[in-house]
């Protein structure tokens, strides 16, 4: 579209650039593979909890068998608290786009990340809300164990 501008530059944003890989970050880019199943949803919900003002963050390592090298897993969910279906699919859309830009870059390799809509993913500004998913990532990946090199 002639018209339609793009989002703006990362540059701008407020999170910081990941500075080389510490005990607490991601160290490759990494594809997003989307939750699908019920059960990984509720695996997620037993594992991490990271709760944030504009978001909350679950995650657990994958399972072995559903592992991919060099994928992360996540899902997205919003509960009626948020509001109706429309306020929901927007809040999700937040989430998405928060996750497409942070998850390759801070995330874990094998890992499963769930991203809970709350009522204030709707009205926090989009710079707040990555650093908020910084933060809970970051946080998350410290009780996390990294995954061992190589693997399979």
């Amino acid at each position: 579209m002639a018209g339609h501008s793009p989002p703006e530059a990362a540059s701008n944003s407020p999170v910081p650039a990941p500075s080389g890989s510490g005990p607490c970050q991601g160290s490759a880019q990494l594809r997003l593979a989307t939750l699908a199943r019920r059960t990984d949803f509720l695996r997620a919900q037993k594992g991490i909890r990271r709760r944030e003002r504009g978001l909350i963050l679950e995650a657990c390592p994958t399972p072995p068998h559903l592992h991919r090298p060099g994928a992360i897993r996540v899902g997205y969910t919003a509960s009626r608290k948020v509001g109706g279906a429309v306020a929901r699919n927007r809040a999700k859309r937040r989430l998405r786009a928060a996750a497409a830009a942070l998850l390759p870059l801070y995330g874990y390799d094998g890992s499963d990340y769930v991203l809970v809509a709350k009522a204030e993913t709707l009205s926090r500004p989009f710079g707040d809300l990555l650093a908020d998913l910084v933060g809970a990532i970051q946080a998350a990946n410290c009780r996390l164990e990294p995954p061992p090199p190589g693997r399979p």
